[in-house]
């Protein structure tokens, strides 16, 4: 009983169930045939569920963090995809890049090389940092860990060291896409007036996590604020992506995808462009989708120039 309860709080789903199935048998050994089937049923029940753990080859999926790492990681298993985002061709090069060493790292790692997987990605908020984290993961069909910031850092200093090294252990040991989003709040910069010693540390235990981690895990780091991050911060990651605000022909490109089961060939582009300066990808999406309620509540999947221009203009000023 104490093996099993153990189990459950550490958040050890095989040995819980390792632990479970010698319950079976001793009771079986005890002539409790019932009680036996019984467990044994309702572990072949947990096995089929997908919060087990399930192991496939190269990779550990744990659909829900337990014990201590339940309040450090949320998990989602994405279908999003790089070619479900409209990005600059730039942008969209290198993360097509990110991919294809992680997809050949086996013959990269055949000549002691290794891929890309500390990503440090900066930019203005809405741009669209947060979601390609999501698109990776699920081009690598690989679930998507986003690190609770408010359950990794409090005001105990030293327990958030000892959080960080738990995640990290997680990061070594189930394979998958972990995202520190809103990273300045963990890397603000060590010489800030407003710092102290037990925060230094702490910024100083992630980088030292950050450099030894050898997983085959993808790290990504995003944040809105680069000038407060610490610049040797900045060394420790193999790639720094920069996202900007659309440009006008990825402004076109995000209306046009989000509004790809509407008509909207009739929009006069010409006069919806020039207004968008400003807006991010996020903005966009939610006037396309203002646009697209409008027409369906007055029983149309019309979308008109006027109606985009007026969703346009009320995300500016819910912008302000």
């Amino acid at each position: 009983m104490m093996a099993l309860l153990r189990s459950h709080l550490d958040g050890d789903d095989k040995e819980f169930l390792s632990v479970a199935m010698q319950a079976a048998a001793h009771e079986a050994r005890l002539g409790h045939t019932t009680l036996a089937q019984q467990l044994r049923d309702l572990i072949d029940e947990a096995k089929r569920r997908p919060s087990a753990v399930e192991n496939r080859p190269g990779q550990l999926i744990v659909l829900e963090p337990r014990g201590e790492l339940a309040n450090l990681l949320s998990v989602q298993s994405p279908s999003a995809r790089l070619g479900d985002m409209a990005l600059p061709e730039a942008l969209l090069d290198r993360l097509n890049r990110v991919l294809l060493e992680h997809r050949q790292q086996k013959k990269l790692r055949e000549h002691g090389l290794t891929p890309r997987r500390k990503l440090l990605f900066v930019g203005p908020p809405g741009t669209g940092k947060t979601m390609t984290a999501s698109a990776l993961a699920g081009e690598l069909h690989l679930p998507l860990f986003t690190i609770m910031l408010e359950g990794l850092i409090t005001k105990f200093m030293g327990e958030t060291a000892s959080k960080l090294r738990a995640v990290f252990e997680a990061i070594r040991q189930t394979q998958g896409v972990y995202l520190f989003d809103e990273f300045d709040a963990l890397g603000a910069h060590r010489s800030q007036t407003n710092d102290v010693g037990e925060i230094r540390r702490v910024l100083n235990s992630f980088l030292q996590l950050l450099e030894k981690d050898s997983s085959q895990s993808l790290i990504v780091a995003a944040t809105n604020h680069p000038e407060m991050l610490d610049r040797a911060l900045f060394r420790r990651f193999d790639d720094v992506l920069e996202y900007e605000l659309p440009a006008a022909e990825v402004v076109q490109q995000v209306f046009q995808r989000k509004l790809a089961m509407f008509q909207a060939s009739d929009v006069e582009w010409s006069r919806v462009l020039p207004e968008v300066a400003g807006l991010s990808h996020s903005d966009l999406a939610r006037a396309s989708e203002e646009a697209a309620k409008k027409a369906v509540l007055r029983g149309s999947t019309r979308i008109t120039t006027e109606a985009l221009l007026v969703a346009i203009q009320e995300r500016k000023a819910a912008a302000r």
